[in-house]
């Protein structure tokens, strides 16, 4: 879809998107399914991995990482969300925190894990920046890619009834500057992936159940519950489709 639009910068509404993400069940619950999801590739016992956190924002998936020992490169377009991960993460001699688009990093260095979550759908070129991270990755590491779900979004709107909204192609003249606007469908990604050098291997949804209960207070009053049950299907079918966040895991080949 050609499109004009520049890549999302939250400078001006950082406080606002940390707010509105982490200070909700929808971005707790987001978080440590991701944290779930990884536990295997980063829970290595007395090894430090190089770490590079893209698109990272406030630093919270970094933070995962430091506490755990490792070396973590985190980077992003917004000087505002990276002055508040400063802040959050405090000088830390395993931590380099730079301001730079995925695009300009430097190819010279390649790590043993990279992170990528929540940055795709607010990118121009995504699957330019996808081949991006691949190259990052030294053979027989990992990245961890995370995406906002347009099938989901999809789904989602036709449950609430946005029948119009459907119909328009989910494209609104009313830009929302916090809700992103180039969801990426999953299978898309996935055959993308296999034009590159890696093998899949995890994909899982992340909040399958969550955002379409019909009793939104258990989101809060039954959280626990919840958790488990999206640990316990979000990687089988045909749950999986159904998150409004679509992660995949692979390895670089050898």
């Amino acid at each position: 879809m050609e499109n004009n639009r520049q890549d999302q910068n939250f400078d001006k509404f950082a406080d606002k998107f940390e707010k509105n993400i982490y200070g909700s069940t929808k971005g707790q619950l987001r978080h440590e399914l991701l944290v779930h999801h990884l536990h295997d590739y980063i829970s290595v016992d007395g090894m430090s991995l190089d770490v590079l956190d893209a698109g990272g924002g406030t630093g919270v998936m970094t933070k995962v990482m430091l506490d755990l020992g490792h070396r973590v490169t985190l980077s992003d377009i917004s000087s505002e969300v990276l002055s508040l991960a400063k802040h959050k993460l405090a000088k830390n001699i395993n931590l380099d925190i730079q301001h730079i688009d995925i695009l300009s990093l430097s190819a010279e260095k390649q790590y043993d894990l990279v992170i990528c979550h929540a940055v795709l759908e607010w990118l121009q070129n995504p699957l330019q920046v996808m081949r991006k991270l691949v190259d990052l990755v030294k053979p027989g590491g990992h990245l961890s890619l995370s995406f906002f779900n347009h099938d989901a979004q999809l789904f989602g709107n036709m449950l609430y009834g946005n029948f119009d909204y459907v119909e328009q192609s989910m494209m609104s003249k009313n830009i929302v500057r916090l809700s992103p606007q180039n969801p990426q469908k999953p299978r898309v990604i996935l055959s993308q992936f296999e034009t590159l050098p890696v093998q899949v291997t995890k994909q899982a949804g992340i909040r399958c159940f969550h955002d379409y209960l019909k009793q939104p207070e258990k989101q809060t009053s039954e959280y626990e519950q919840l958790k488990k049950l999206e640990i316990q299907y979000g990687t089988t079918e045909p749950y999986l489709w159904l998150g409004k966040y679509f992660l995949i895991i692979t390895q670089k080949n050898y």
